[in-house]
Formats: C-alpha cells, sequence, structure tokens
C-alpha cells in the first residue's frame, strides 16, 4: 500500500474518531472538542462563495477595532435620549444600529481568526478563539453588558436563555434543511439571531430568505461566514434559535446598558 494511502486512511480515522469522542460534560456546562477540515480562504467554503454586493454587507475589515468599541459605547448615549422622547423611533434605529455595527464593523475584523476549542483571544487575528467565545466576545464588544466568559462556558439552550426568554426562543429537532428553512422563515424577518446546535454555536444571518452561518468554525479552523444549507458545521439534530438585532426587548437592555446574566433554572 503506498504511503500517500495510508496517511488518507490516519486523517479518516483521526477525523472519525474526533467525531464519536467530541462531546463532554463538565457539571451543567457542555465542552466539545470538534474536528479541523481546511479550506482555501475565509470568504469561500465547499466552493460556495459569499456575494458581498447582494447581502449588502462588509466582509473586510475596515477601522481602528478599538476605536470602533469606543464609539458604540458612546453611541449608546444618543439612544437612550432617544428613546426618553420616543421609543418606538429609538428601538427601531438601535435594532438597526446594531446590525449594522455587529456585521459590517465588529465582526469583518474578526474573519480568519483560528478557531481553537480552548481559545479566548479579546482581540481579533491575536490569538485563537472557540465558537463560544466568538459569539460572547463579539457581543460584549457590541456593547452588550456580559460576561464573556460564563456565557461561553454555557451549553447552547442556556445562552440563548441569556438574549431571550425561554417561550420566546425558537426550538427544532429532527428536521431536514428545507423544512427548517422555511419555518424560519415563516416567523422571521432580515436580522441576525443566535443559534445553538448539537454541539456547537454561532449567529444565523437571515437575508431575503436566504440563511447564512456565522461562526469560529471547527470545520474550517477559523472563523468564517457561509451558506447554512452547505455547511458542514450547521448538520445538527437540535437547533435553538434566539433574536438578536430583531429582539425589542434585548435592544432596550442594550440601551440601558442592562446586565445579561446566566439564567438560574
Amino acid at each position: 500500500m503506498s504511503k500517500s494511502v495510508n496517511n488518507q486512511i490516519l486523517i479518516k480515522g483521526f477525523v472519525l474518531f474526533l467525531l464519536i469522542f467530541g462531546c463532554k460534560k463538565s457539571g451543567n456546562t457542555e465542552f466539545f472538542t470538534e474536528n479541523i477540515i481546511k479550506t482555501e480562504t475565509v470568504f469561500k467554503t465547499k466552493n460556495n462563495f459569499i456575494d458581498s454586493t447582494k447581502l449588502g454587507i462588509n466582509l473586510k475589515p475596515s477601522g481602528n477595532y478599538s476605536r470602533i468599541k469606543n464609539s458604540i459605547i458612546n453611541d449608546r448615549a444618543y439612544f437612550k435620549s432617544l428613546y426618553e422622547r420616543n421609543v418606538i423611533k429609538a428601538t427601531d434605529s438601535a435594532s438597526s444600529y446594531l446590525y449594522s455595527k455587529l456585521i459590517n464593523d465588529i465582526v469583518p475584523h474578526w474573519y480568519g481568526t483560528p478557531w481553537d476549542f480552548n481559545g479566548h483571544t479579546n482581540m481579533p487575528n491575536q490569538g485563537e478563539i472557540a465558537c463560544g467565545y466568538f459569539v460572547s466576545t463579539t457581543l460584549k464588544h457590541l456593547g452588550f453588558n456580559l460576561n464573556r466568559y460564563k456565557m461561553a462556558q454555557q451549553a447552547g439552550l442556556v445562552e440563548a436563555k441569556m438574549l431571550q426568554t425561554k417561550a420566546e426562543l425558537k426550538i427544532y429537532s429532527n428536521l431536514s434543511f428545507s423544512t427548517l428553512k422555511a419555518k424560519l422563515n415563516s416567523v422571521y424577518k432580515n436580522g441576525i439571531y443566535f443559534v445553538g446546535l448539537d454541539n456547537h454555536v454561532g449567529y444565523v444571518l437571515i437575508k431575503d430568505e436566504a440563511l447564512y452561518f456565522l461562526h469560529s468554525s471547527y470545520c474550517d479552523d477559523k472563523v468564517v461566514i457561509e451558506l447554512a444549507e452547505t455547511s458542514p458545521c450547521f448538520s445538527s439534530n437540535f437547533y435553538v434559535f434566539a433574536e438578536i438585532t430583531t429582539n425589542k426587548k434585548l435592544v432596550k437592555r442594550w440601551i440601558f446598558n442592562e446586565k445579561l446574566t446566566v439564567p438560574s433554572n
């Protein structure tokens, strides 16, 4: 048997081992080891490209990251003042603001940041980031008052409940992608949503009924955005969704800098 064939067998065996033994639990906190499959570029996964022009989003970072974070904190005062005069206008405006800041200003700096199961860097492309820490860190940098360590160390369902009450979450299991997509489009509009899966978490961007998965990917070994339908990491028996940019209660909590805590039950 040739050396190359032997190497292929060893690699396949290693990936299978990770998939079988990848789930670990410690107390009430779920941890998962994750397999690594590399692709060529940040915005190309399994030969699928993201059309940033069609989506109307930025894929390349711009500006100074620290200044972006500081500007968000400073802008909060404007929305708080506006809320006192016009609740609806303030909430709608802040919702649009958070959407744009997260997808166009914060996240582009994180694309390509290496994934690692234990990664928890606080700076994009300096160190490594796990999937849970990617979500909690970018939300914190977006101005949400939360402990990024405590949030990242929770199971996906618990993270979702930090953002929205359990009764308002959307939970699905054992669905085909087409059925899941139809259900999401029947209850959600364009926006950014948190998603917890069997062994992974990230964001889902819904735009014109298409679903895009934004996450620190154990399948690509870095932070990526990709079509959810063709993402190997998006395959799951369980999904829990929480609204972020379309969540008026959460937007209000951002405006008034209210603390998001781990639920007690």
